[in-house]
């Protein structure tokens, strides 16, 4: 039978004069891959604090096993400044109770996992992505028994994301992961949780994969309605017996008006419970009804970045109706296209011709146009107390309810919010305004499912053209009806849809032998015709050095699982051995690719 790892028990927790969570109890136990999702301002982060024990309940208390080594990932990754990559991991593993040797097989083991092929790197200069990749291989270096980590997935692009599902699967500890990411929940958890003032003792607790979890939730919610009912059907009949006046000098009689107050009290509970289920915010964004055939077409165009092509030669055209996904590493210029494409961007290259009177909306990634010092009352209608939405004048009270806001939070300052707060005030000003394209980067950031699917649905219901920039692969996959994938080579390609896409990704990966990302630029293929410079030993080289590296990589992954083995972690000389063995297959792999730049460069030399 396994056995607990880290249990609460009756904990509470109150913020801002309200709680979060009352009496609630749970257990993480060995084998567990927990996806823990519930509504925005349910508590899933400071649950996950409390878990970790860097916060504490009101109430209640935390209980970790004697021996368990925990490790915490939190929503935002922060690394001191002039540390290297190297330096964090090696910081991580410090005081971990492993000898000398073990902690650095543990930081050339998390380098490899996470995919660094520059350990040297500044930690602080990384992108958002590969800042979370750190601070998962941090966490990962110290082999915890268990591993909690708070929204990986909104840092994350759709690869790091499959990395991140891939590597949870495969390891051999167990863990818990707040995400709202519905592809991720179904793929890499074998027990989903939710947090949720409508269950009885705030959450609820379901073994399997999402799709079996949405069915248990659904029968409990139905039970809880039959409840209700019967529950409604008692309170009546009690309450015309106490109208009738009972005599209260008898002991039954006073048992009986005892428990119709019992009974009223718990369906009064029942209700809020029900209620809470039932808020969800109302999304609809509008479009003009243009029937424009072509509301922007652009031909050619391309992008170069410090020194770095984004995508070339890329052709599109955007009609009503139509729906295109964008996909790409983080820095392939997805945000760039969409600034491109709203004019606050020009082309390198190529041409953008634009319907007459055109409006384009563009829900900002980053959230640039939030005011972090006004009030939410101030961004949501300025300085009036109404907006007008669909040419009717509504209050704002009423405004920032239909988006789950409270109303004692208008007066908060916007950067007190959440960041699925934010989220819905960027939709709450987007829905104000009708529009011919919708621009979408990232609109799925930090907001919960309930949330999600009221966009989808808004999204599929949306009548003008929408380009969506999303890492959340189910709204991807249901939304949109083509694909266009950037390239980091700066190459494009449309498909059709995302489900397209990934098998087309993992027919790449099983059928083609590509060339791996080399540790440092490749130049791309001369424009024009060069002359080959090589000598004939020289040529014979060149023809065989990518066969020598796919090897090259196939031994260094041998040594790499060599190293993971437990076997081998428990000799302290095979141990040694396997690292040394590792480091030199490493050497021969950065050599194997320094030689064969060194023959493109000189094969694409003019004579």
């Amino acid at each position: 039978m396994a056995e607990v790892l880290l249990s609460c028990q009756d904990i509470s927790k109150s913020m801002q004069g309200r709680f979060l969570f009352q009496g609630l109890s749970m257990g993480i136990f060995e084998g567990d891959r927990i996806g823990l999702i519930g509504p925005n301002g349910a508590g899933k982060s400071t649950l996950l604090k409390i878990l970790a024990g860097v916060d504490t309940p009101d109430t209640g208390n935390r209980s970790l096993r004697r021996d368990t080594r925990l490790s915490y990932v939190p929503q935002v990754s922060r690394f001191s400044e002039g540390m290297s990559v190297e330096d964090v991991l090696r910081e991580a593993v410090r005081d971990a109770p492993l000898d000398d040797l073990q902690k650095q097989v543990n930081v050339q083991i998390a380098l490899s996992r996470a995919g660094f092929r520059d350990a040297t790197q500044p930690a602080t200069l990384l992108s958002g992505g590969w800042k979370k990749r750190l601070d998962i291989a941090r966490a990962l270096a110290t082999e915890p028994d268990l591993l909690l980590l708070d929204e990986p997935t909104n840092h994350l692009d759709v690869e790091g994301i499959l990395w991140l599902e891939d590597l949870l699967r495969q390891g051999g500890f167990a863990f818990l992961v707040v995400t709202h990411d519905r592809f991720f929940l179904e793929r890499a958890t074998t027990v989903v949780m939710e947090l949720n003032a409508v269950y009885e003792g705030g959450i609820f607790r379901s073994s399997g994969n999402y799709s079996r979890f949405l069915t248990l939730r659904d029968e409990y919610l139905q039970a809880l309605a039959s409840q209700e009912q019967s529950l409604q059907s008692k309170v009546r009949r009690e309450t015309e017996w106490l109208q009738r006046g009972p005599k209260a000098r008898t002991t039954k009689a006073k048992a009986r008006i005892q428990e119709a107050e019992r009974l009223i009290q718990e369906l009064s509970g029942l209700r809020d419970r029900q209620s809470a289920s039932q808020r969800s915010a109302q999304i609809a964004l509008d479009d003009t009804g243009r029937k424009t055939k072509e509301l922007l077409v652009a031909q050619g165009i391309s992008k170069s970045l410090g020194g770095r092509t984004l995508f070339s030669n890329l052709s599109l055209k955007l009609r009503p109706g139509m729906r295109l996904g964008l996909i790409g590493t983080n820095g392939s210029g997805k945000t760039t296209l969409i600034k491109i494409l709203a004019d606050e961007m020009s082309p390198d290259t190529g041409t953008i011709q634009r319907a007459d009177q055109l409006k384009i909306l563009r829900f900002e990634q980053d959230r640039a146009s939030l005011d972090l010092n006004q009030t939410l009352q101030e961004a949501l209608a300025a300085d009036n107390d109404r907006v007008i939405y669909q040419g009717k004048p509504m209050h704002i009270v009423s405004w920032a309810r239909r988006f789950l806001f409270r109303d004692e939070q208008l007066g908060l300052k916007v950067g007190l919010l959440s960041g699925g707060e934010q989220a819905r005030i960027q939709l709450a000003r987007l829905m104000l305004q009708p529009a011919d394209i919708l621009l979408m980067d990232e609109p799925t950031n930090d907001l919960d499912i309930p949330t999600l699917e009221l966009l989808e649905e808004s999204l599929l219901d949306f009548q003008g053209a929408l380009v969506l920039i999303t890492h959340d692969r189910y709204i991807l996959d249901n939304v949109t009806d083509i694909v266009l994938s950037l390239e980091e080579d700066g190459s494009n390609g449309f498909f059709a849809g995302f489900s397209q896409w990934e098998s087309h990704r993992k027919e790449q990966k099983r059928n083609v032998k590509q060339l791996p990302a080399s540790p440092a630029p490749i130049a791309s293929p001369p424009a024009k015709k060069r002359k080959n410079t090589l000598t004939y030993m020289e040529q014979k080289e060149f023809a065989q050095i990518e066969e020598k590296i796919f090897a090259a990589e196939e031994h260094l992954a041998a040594c790499q699982a060599r190293l993971q083995d437990p076997i081998t972690a428990r000799d302290p000389r095979a141990l040694q051995q396997s690292y040394t063995e590792m480091q030199t297959a490493q050497q021969q792999v950065d050599q194997l690719y320094a030689r064969w730049q060194e023959l493109e460069a000189k094969a694409n030399t003019d004579a």
